[in-house]
């Protein structure tokens, strides 16, 4: 009886400390250069309803059921979908748009887990005919379920995605 305390003991006190150490945030942004000005790139990536035409999850699967609240490029528009194993259930909901600068909205998956993280889409002027375009998002893990981040690297796999999305941009706007 007595071993049995401790270990139950031993095993809260581990939880307890995986809950201290394991990560707090995530932040995941990536970055491509575009060969188009600034004004043209922002033109198209306000609106989220384009982001079928390059995002990673619309090809993970184009089955995915989509539906649409508000008007795309605007505060308060929402873009919802229903999709398999890999995109989930979730909406996306435009916050704030600064004309020429930033796109920022924020993300709310129901499925396979519930979660809340803040997304941007930057554009930055480099020169007249060249724009850096920023694509990322950021949120917090709560305890106990931010121990998963210890065995899980968000930078690494969304990042990757990050990655295959802006190189789609890049070859759809400089077409």
């Amino acid at each position: 009886m007595i071993i049995a305390l401790y270990v139950v003991l031993a095993i809260i006190g581990i939880i307890i400390l995986l809950t201290i150490i394991a990560p707090k945030n995530y932040n995941v942004s990536r970055s491509v250069t575009v060969n188009k000005p600034v004004e043209e790139v922002f033109n198209y990536i306000k609106y989220v309803k384009k982001q079928n035409d390059w995002s990673p999850w619309k090809k993970k699967d184009p089955k995915m059921v989509q539906s649409y609240e508000g008007v795309d490029g605007e505060v308060g528009f929402i873009a919802k979908w229903e999709g398999n194993k890999e995109v989930g259930t979730g909406e996306q909901e435009i916050t704030r748009v600064v004309e020429n600068e930033t796109l920022e909205s924020q993300l709310r998956f129901f499925k396979p887990w519930k979660s809340q993280s803040d997304a941007f889409i930057t554009v930055d002027a480099i020169d007249k005919e060249s724009t850096k375009v920023t694509w990322g998002f950021s949120g917090v893990n709560k305890p106990p379920t931010n121990i998963f981040f210890l065995f899980f690297n968000m930078d690494k796999t969304v990042g990757k995605d990050f990655e295959d999305g802006l190189s789609e941009l890049k070859v759809i706007l400089e077409s």
